[in-house]
């Protein structure tokens, strides 16, 4: 069963999104050579503390902080610790989340540490970027889920290659619906399977996690043995972007964005909806 949102509990998912959004501005800004990831959760922890919100990750299946650091090969769902220092050309992905009043916000971006970063790198991440918000724009009424893993893996394969030969679009992870809880049905893929059908119809209430994950190679991973950190197969480095986005009748709204969306999707040509914070 997906979940359908009333205005009123969009309403609400937009203030845990715009703690998401603050978490975000603060931690790019602490993401410099020589902070460690522990660093970053410790100024997440205060964002949230701040906003009178609580962390949707701390404990989340035992998971142990309120951000994921994901840093170069690392996909996804990194642990801070004290031992992991940023150094000068690193990439980091910084995954977080809030709740307010039991309503979830979740969303990720790709941040670059001090200077230096290769092309293929700064490439990776805009290609990441800019397929995330090609699937937002495909979020629209009477489309099928199917269209917004379409519009996602489109975007990639239509990108110039890589020196390394290619991106690969992670398969063991992908987007979901999002609510009163963090994770929820439906769950998406950030590429087209025959075996998964079309999807769901997107209607008013519907609400997703938009989340390609890409690397500079391979599609496949593996878990650590912390059981939480997943890495390429082949040692790549990725890229991780998500927004919550929420879908009404008047058109999108972007959760997670301050703007709701607005300045990105008129390059696609949508409009988003009012924002319900006004």
């Amino acid at each position: 069963m997906v979940q359908l949102k009333t205005p009123e509990q969009i309403a609400k998912m937009r203030e845990a999104g715009l703690v998401v959004a603050a978490i975000h501005a603060a931690t790019r800004e602490a993401a410099v050579p020589g902070a460690t990831t522990r660093d970053l959760d410790m100024v997440a922890r205060k964002v949230i503390a701040d906003a009178g919100a609580k962390s949707n990750f701390l404990g989340y299946g035992g998971f142990p902080a309120t951000i994921c650091t994901s840093v170069n090969e690392v996909v996804v769902h990194g642990i801070p610790d004290d031992k992991t220092v940023l150094k000068d050309g690193d990439i980091i992905s910084i995954d977080a989340g809030a709740i307010v009043d039991g309503w979830h916000g979740d969303a990720a971006y790709t941040a670059f540490v001090g200077t230096g970063h290769a092309p293929e790198l700064i490439e990776l991440s805009r290609v990441t970027e800019e397929s995330m918000w090609a699937g937002i724009a495909a979020m629209k009424l009477g489309n099928r889920l199917v269209d917004i893993s379409k519009a996602i893996e489109g975007y990639i394969r239509r990108q110039p290659r890589p020196a390394t030969g290619k991106y690969g679009i992670i398969e063991d992870y992908g987007g979901h619906g999002i609510g009163s809880e963090m994770h929820m049905d439906p769950h998406l893929l950030n590429y087209v399977s025959r075996k998964r059908g079309k999807g769901i119809k997107l209607v008013p209430g519907v609400c997703l996690a938009i989340e390609p994950m890409v690397s500079l190679g391979t599609a496949h991973t593996e878990v650590l043995a912390d059981d939480w950190t997943v890495i390429t197969t082949d040692g790549t480095w990725s890229s991780h972007w998500e927004h919550s986005i929420a879908l009404t009748a008047e058109g999108p709204i972007v959760l997670t964005s301050p703007d709701c969306g607005k300045a990105k999707l008129a390059q696609y040509g949508v409009t988003t909806a009012p924002d319900p914070l006004g």
